[in-house]
């Protein structure tokens, strides 16, 4: 027996091979077996089950058995759940700050009594593996809680001026069912939202967990409740849902914010990722290696910030390729309880039928695949592809798994360039002992989180989100409580029914350039010079490129002056200049941009009775108000001024052994329609904040009363501002909208018009997922709510840039 023994671990020293280590299952069937494997719905504090009530089966994705029953919730359940969050948000919102935050407090730590539960049922419905439910999800969670309490014990001094949303609807990825959950849920209760939580139907056990884990804190009832369906169109179309959150695929994405347009809901977005890993030469190799395994096959690689891009400087291509294989050929795939195994099986066999389809189209290069993968359904090989070209359907399609696509770049810029030229922006890394390389690589990628010689941390005191088509808004930090609140000015109210014809809407001009009758004082030496103004794009003067000006009459019906009538093309030329000039911009130094504002300021100073005198003219009103309008005007360029160099972004105290810097940037080329009421504060107090922070806008004047707007062009050409920062496009209202809102190198849509032209710009935005900013026709009283904390949000887009240490002090 001796001598057995010792040949036993001779082989095992010999091979390097592990025993096995399993995980037991035994706790999430007992509390399975506890709700006798059935599931009602978890409304106002108790489970609602019904007879008539349709049921859903959620099994085991790596064996297919039964776990559990849910129910669909049918229109009556969510007219239920809507109605008890909506009561209940009067008490929630009501409470004391700190009364909230001893809840949130209460729940992280009934959450840190449970969390082997919470790991095994994790693992069991989603097909995670127990080392990674249990090492990073379940703490992550509890994190959340804790951090957010905090957040609800200082959010009466810390937003001041912004009140909760309301009622809030959760849609969690599949993909962490619970994290995702916890950082939204978290940040939406410590606001003082109620919470619907709609849990993929794919994953759907650990969101009733915690529903139950509610329960056992005593947290209100209706203050969070937990319905299950195959479908979400009726909760999110439900006129008494204030706030959105959903998690998932572009193309689900899209369809969330069509579903939404018009509504008056709030909707925040994070979409897939498919995010850039880039290797450069100076790279410790070996680290690296390390790092994409982390980035490409963490959580089965199904994750929006998988690294499945792997860019590779090409001076190292070819040692980085080789030494992957060797470390990717000692990954192991089987029983996700199983802790020795680094992969388990992918959550179900739809999403490995989308990459055997990937793997089998054409994309001319060479694949590598880790052997001794079960053969079923559900279970999928660690695979890379390199040598592939990066147009092919590998590359740039959307996918979640294993699945890892290689490609070569010759220099720094290149590689930056591949990595920006993609629809997607969640996350990346970048690899590199170069310190210059790895901040300005980080500095110029878009994307929402760049890791330094890192990948996958988070926390949550750091943002996450997306930009481009992978979404807008954000989970972790303060930036994210902002997705759950509105100023205090604002009263939500639910828009009537809005009929748009999105096949029509813009599509022809409505002005009127019919030739007018001539002025009957105007004969002999009487005649005037007509005034006639140009549209304003590129820092220069343009003729509409319809040929075409319409008139534009003070109050008795006098022409004060003609505008040109612009349309798709000229608005084309504008994003093209301003897309041309915003990175610069971007880029220069906040004091130059403050002294370019200040000189705006200073114009506008001199010329202020001929403005005055010129929205009188327009607009009727009084000589008092409109130089009040004016002096205003000039008090908000100086307001912005100040801001150019005063919100660049914080460091963040994560738990990292390092800097986690979340950095305020432009969010790029904004589209702004001006309203009617404040024809020329409207256009400064939407100008002067979005340029302050670094952004081009294309910006359409009032429709009524856009002379001011335009004239003000000739003070814009003498204040040094450079040339496609500010653009000023005069035409049919509807026209100009449509085409900016459809036009994918715009980033965001500010729009200040109709209720129709609101509705139109959120349907119209799901083509490229941009943000917008929409008024359903309500008027804004730009005198007195034109708040910084307000416009601040909408000008800026966060990044997390993740630096860690340890070569000195060993972390």
């Amino acid at each position: 027996m001796a001598g057995q023994a010792i040949l036993n671990v001779e082989s095992i020293f010999d091979n390097l091979s592990y025993g096995s280590a399993p995980d037991s299952e035994s706790v999430a069937l007992s509390w399975l077996n506890k709700h006798s494997r059935h599931f009602g719905l978890y409304i106002n504090g108790q489970w609602v089950h019904r007879d008539t009530q349709i049921t859903v089966e959620s099994r085991n994705p790596a064996n297919d058995e039964l776990l559990a029953t849910t129910v669909e919730a049918n229109e009556d359940d969510i007219n239920l759940a809507v109605s008890t969050s909506r009561e209940a948000f009067n008490l929630w919102s009501s409470l004391n700050a700190h009364l909230r935050a001893r809840y949130l407090y209460s729940i992280a730590r009934t959450l840190q009594k449970c969390q082997s539960l919470l790991a095994v049922v994790e693992a069991i419905d989603s097909g995670k593996t127990t080392r990674e439910t249990r090492g990073t999800d379940i703490p992550a969670v509890i994190r959340h809680f804790y951090h957010y309490a905090g957040w609800a014990q200082i959010k009466d001094s810390e937003l001041a001026k912004w009140k909760p949303y309301g009622v809030t609807v959760i849609l969690p990825h599949w993909s962490f069912p619970l994290l995702h959950l916890a950082s939204r849920v978290a940040a939406a209760l410590a606001t003082g939202n109620t919470v619907i939580i709609l849990p993929s139907s794919l994953a759907p056990l650990s969101a009733l967990l915690f529903a139950d884990i509610c329960s056992q804190v005593g947290l209100p009832k209706g203050v969070v409740n937990v319905v299950t369906a195959s479908k979400d169109v009726s909760l999110l179309s439900h006129p008494n849902v204030d706030k959105v959150f959903f998690a998932g695929s572009i193309e689900e994405g899209q369809r969330v914010r069509k579903l939404t347009a018009g509504t008056g809901k709030s909707l925040s977005l994070e979409l897939s990722g498919r995010c850039p890993v880039l290797v450069f030469e100076e790279a410790d190799i070996d680290s690296a290696v390390e790092g994409i395994i982390e980035a490409a096959f963490f959580n089965n690689g199904l994750s929006n910030h998988s690294g499945t891009r792997l860019l590779i400087q090409e001076t190292v291509y070819s040692q980085v390729i080789e030494k992957l294989k060797i470390r990717m050929s000692k990954l192991t795939v089987g029983k996700n309880f199983e802790k020795n195994n680094d992969q388990g099986p992918l959550i179900s066999s739809e999403v490995a039928l989308k990459l055997i389809t990937l793997l089998q189209s054409p994309h001319g290069g060479q694949v590598y695949q880790v052997e001794g993968v079960p053969n079923q359904n559900n279970y999928f090989p660690p695979t890379l592809i390199y040598d592939v070209q990066t147009s092919s359907e590998v590359y740039v399609d959307e996918f979640y798994g294993p699945l890892l696509v290689a490609v070569a770049f010759r220099t720094v810029k290149e590689g930056i360039a591949l990595a920006n030229h993609s629809i997607y922006g969640i996350a990346a890394s970048v690899w590199t002992e170069n310190i210059n390389v790895a901040l300005e690589a980080a500095s110029c990628i878009q994307a929402g989180t760049v890791w330094i010689n890192a990948h996958n941390l988070t926390d949550a005191a750091a943002g996450v989100g997306g930009c481009k088509k992978s979404g807008y808004g954000r989970s972790g930090g303060k930036r994210s409580l902002y997705d759950y609140v509105q100023p205090n000015y604002q009263n939500r109210s639910v828009p009537r029914t809005i009929n748009v014809d999105f096949n029509k809407f813009g599509t022809s001009s409505s002005a009127d350039i019919l030739p007018i009758a001539p002025p009957t004082d105007t004969a002999g030496d009487k005649l005037s010079v007509d005034k006639t103004y140009k549209l304003f794009y590129g820092g220069g003067q343009k003729r509409p490129d319809s040929g075409a000006t319409y008139p534009i009459r003070s109050a008795s019906n006098q022409v004060l002056g003609y505008v040109p009538d612009g349309g798709r093309k000229d608005i084309r030329n504008a994003v093209e200049a301003a897309d041309k000039v915003a990175r610069s911009w971007a880029k220069k130094e906040g004091h130059g941009k403050a002294q370019i504002l200040y000189y705006v300021a200073e114009n506008l100073q001199s010329r202020l009775k001929e403005f005055a005198d010129l929205i009188s003219a327009m607009t009727n009103k009084s000589k008092e108000e409109s130089t009040n309008e004016v002096e205003v005007a000039i008090q908000r360029l100086f307001y912005w001024a100040a801001y150019c160099d005063k919100y660049g972004g914080l460091v963040q105290e994560t738990s990292l052994y390092g800097l986690t810097v979340e950095k305020n940037e432009s969010v790029g080329v904004i589209g702004i329609i001006c309203p009617d009421n404040f024809p020329f504060l409207g256009f400064i107090s939407m100008v002067a904040p979005a340029i302050a922070r670094g952004n081009a806008v294309v910006i359409v004047p009032s429709n009524k009363f856009p002379l001011a707007a335009l004239g003000f062009h000739q003070i814009l050409e003498t204040s040094d501002l450079p040339g496609g920062v500010i653009n000023i496009i005069t035409g049919d209202q509807d026209v100009l909208t449509r085409t900016l809102t459809e036009h994918h190198d715009v980033n965001a849509v500010w729009y200040f018009g109709s209720a129709e032209g609101s509705k139109f710009v959120e349907f119209g935005s799901a083509s490229n997922v941009k943000a917008t900013w929409v008024n359903y026709g309500a008027e804004v009283d730009f005198i007195n709510n034109c708040d910084g904390e307000e416009l601040l949000y909408h000008s800026t887009t966060t990044k997390s840039i993740w630096m860690p240490m340890g070569d000195v002090f060993a972390n």
